[in-house]
């Protein structure tokens, strides 16, 4: 493996610690480990680029993508809103393809657009908001894509990917089977998949700076957001932890990763309790069934780092969420209604609080209320 050290950034394996200058990489090349973006650059605000109005305006801290090959249909700089007296809703569910993934395809597309043929297409393992995200940003990069689905495959966001002209391969089995058959060597195929990807996790580190940003350049107290496979989790705090260790901001928020009971790994890994899940998910928060997710040994270092703490939601606790957003004008999917059902379940403080809505209620099925 070539090894060549940049100044002002690193990728890096979260096990060995063995450093790759390849943007395509998705698992380290020595021991497999997972790959991690280390910015070696202060935040600093004077440093933020106010006349663009998306998450580019924060450019100056992504050192390996160049302005020419960035990608962008302007994600980012979604509504910030004041909910309550002690609560601000960020509304992420209002990026261009309905979800928070557009962060990190547009900086992952960008990162990687130079390095990809004409004759080469990329791969990716999702019937959900990745698949759609990517196969959205593929197509406005001219690049080819193929997403790798289950074979039962249905619902709006299939609809959204095949829209975006992506090719799709169904792949019947567990969803292990889906990235397995994503990740297979084929003649002209890059694997991309967001999970594994570090630099798609590092796209949702601008998150953290447009709350900071939003919030009169300060931290909030507390964060409760959605946690299904990691990526929004780790690239939030990753974020957060950018901004401290810049001294922008004296303390870290409290960061509160929300789970359903059926799908809680983290959770139970947090509280030292053992886990086992149903063979069957039967779960209305649809986005959120990774019951083995990879990443769970770094989310769960990181959360221990930070103090970071958890808290589960049954369906019911969902469905009275999801319906009480709607009726306050915020239409959101299941998976992002678990944030919320959250913030209202959790004991601990919850003042000076954000929640993270990611994912919106058009992707999905009307709920009843019954």
């Amino acid at each position: 493996m070539v090894i060549i050290l940049h100044s002002n950034y690193e990728i890096l394996c979260v096990r060995c610690s063995r450093r790759t200058s390849n943007t395509l990489a998705y698992r380290c090349e020595h021991c497999g480990g997972i790959l991690q973006v280390r910015i070696n650059k202060d935040f600093s605000v004077k440093d933020i680029i106010k006349e663009e109005y998306s998450l580019w305006r924060y450019r100056n801290f992504y050192p390996y993508i160049n302005e020419d090959s960035i990608i962008s249909l302007g994600e980012g700089l979604t509504p910030h809103i004041k909910f309550s007296k002690d609560l601000y809703l960020k509304l992420e569910y209002m990026n261009p393809t309905g979800s928070f993934k557009d962060r990190g395809s547009s900086v992952l597309i960008s990162a990687i657009k130079e390095l990809i043929g004409p004759e080469t297409f990329i791969a990716e393992d999702s019937s959900g908001n990745a698949g759609a995200s990517i196969a959205a940003y593929a197509a406005f990069a001219e690049i080819r894509a193929r997403i790798y689905v289950p074979e039962n495959v249905s619902g709006r966001k299939f609809e959204q990917i095949r829209a975006y002209g992506a090719e799709i391969t169904k792949v019947s089995g567990e969803r292990v089977k889906i990235t397995e058959e994503a990740m297979k060597q084929e003649r002209n195929k890059v694997y991309i998949g967001h999970v594994y990807h570090p630099i798609f996790r590092d796209g949702i580190r601008t998150l953290a700076y447009e709350i900071y940003e939003q919030l009169g350049f300060k931290a909030p107290e507390i964060i409760f957001l959605p946690v299904s496979a990691g990526t929004l989790l780790m690239g939030v705090i990753d974020g957060f932890v950018h901004l401290k260790e810049s001294d922008a901001i004296e303390a870290l928020p409290r960061i509160i990763a929300c789970q359903t009971e059926q799908v809680s790994p983290l959770y139970h890994a947090l509280k030292g309790r053992e886990y086992k899940p149903k063979k069957k998910i039967k779960s209305i928060a649809d986005a959120l069934i990774s019951t083995d997710p990879p990443l769970l040994e770094p989310m769960i270092e990181k959360m221990k780092r930070i103090d970071g703490d958890a808290v589960i939601v049954n369906e019911r606790e969902i469905l009275e969420a999801y319906w009480k957003l709607a009726k306050k004008g915020i239409f959101i999917e299941p998976s992002s209604a678990v944030a919320y059902a959250g913030y209202q379940k959790y004991e601990g403080k919850r003042k000076n609080a954000v929640v993270i809505l990611t994912g919106n209620g058009l992707k999905t099925e009307l709920l009843s209320k019954k």
